[in-house]
């Protein structure tokens, strides 16, 4: 089961909550953009810059086209799934941002650790896309430190 499958909340509500949580928690600037491949949200906060990328599904994917129990779906249901899963997006969006800077501002972990992965750098590449291929080359290579020393 998929946070927010059944959620009725419209996109532009998903969005507002967004801004509003950022907001509350200090964030100085907002923005966000929209592909039909993807939607990005970035704001600044902790004089950080932040991105987040989130995927848009394909509105040609047999998932609209056919129920969970393989029957098709015809005219508005195709449509109708499309838009219910571009909402559920939203609304996990909306929820991990909004957890990320409950944690921080609770003490829990700091601003980069939470945020991280989407921490923009300099280059306009998130530490996200520095770091994957590395991780992925120590594994490949095998040069990878055990998680429990000594074993």
């Amino acid at each position: 089961m998929a946070y927010a499958e059944n959620t009725s909340v419209p996109v532009d509500r998903s969005k507002a909550e967004i801004e509003r949580v950022l907001a509350r928690y200090g964030a100085t600037g907002f923005m966000y953009g929209i592909r039909p491949e993807k939607a990005v949200v970035a704001f600044e906060a902790n004089d950080r810059h932040v991105r987040f990328i989130l995927p848009m599904p394909d509105p040609s994917a047999p998932e609209f086209r056919t129920t969970p129990t393989g029957r098709s779906r015809k005219g508005d249901a195709v449509n109708s799934a499309f838009e219910q899963e571009v909402r559920r997006r939203w609304r996990a969006l909306a929820l991990a941002i909004k957890a990320k800077l409950e944690a921080v501002d609770t003490g829990i972990t700091e601003f980069e650790d939470e945020f991280m992965a989407h921490i923009v750098m300099p280059d306009g590449k998130t530490v996200s896309e520095h770091t994957r291929p590395l991780i992925a080359a120590a594994y490949e290579t095998g040069r990878v430190q055990p998680l429990l020393p000594g074993y």
